[in-house]
């Protein structure tokens, strides 16, 4: 198990409270975010009675569909890793031991999830930064808002890159 040496605790026993904190938090974040779906189907459904019928704010209901849903899909990507919900092909791993699997599936996507992540953080932070301190607007409307799709790019490698830490940090259920 990997953890902080706990308090007067015996040799060997570890306490990870602060992880079991920060996967609270990432859960009740992506628990939140699910409901974002309603306001996207809402805007989407609406962007055509409003461009036909009423003739006005349809480009605006698009751009704010756009932030709106760039949000919902980063806390998405992680509600579906917490779940266990992504696609994985088993057809080697079927004969292996649960524990192996486990392991496999801890490291691998610690492996995969984090170096990509890492890039990620560096490559689009100083954009991003710039984008929300100049408060971005959409470049064909220049409606605002533009920088909270840009944020939520950051968003969806920051919680990744927490998850896979959470993932492979937690102690194993042998």
């Amino acid at each position: 198990m990997i953890g902080l040496p706990s308090a007067g605790g015996q040799l060997g026993e570890t306490n990870v409270g602060w992880l079991s904190g920060i996967d609270r938090t990432v859960g009740r974040l992506v628990e939140a975010g699910r409901w974002l779906v309603l306001p996207v189907a809402l805007i989407l459904f609406l962007q055509w009675p409003l461009r036909d019928f009423v003739r006005a704010w349809s480009r605006e209901a698009n751009d704010l569909g756009q932030w709106i849903f760039a949000l919902y899909v980063s806390l998405a990507m992680t509600f579906a890793t917490r779940e266990r919900a992504h696609l994985a092909v088993d057809a080697i791993a079927h004969g292996y031991s649960q524990r192996l699997r486990r392991a496999i599936a801890r490291w691998g996507g610690f492996a995969c999830v984090a170096p990509w992540a890492l890039f990620m953080i560096w490559t689009i932070g100083p954009t991003v930064q710039r984008s929300v301190l100049s408060l971005e607007k959409f470049p064909d409307t220049y409606n605002p808002g533009y920088f909270l799709v840009k944020f939520a790019a950051l968003l969806l490698a920051v919680l990744a890159l927490v998850q896979a830490l959470i993932d492979v940090l937690r102690p194993a259920k042998d």
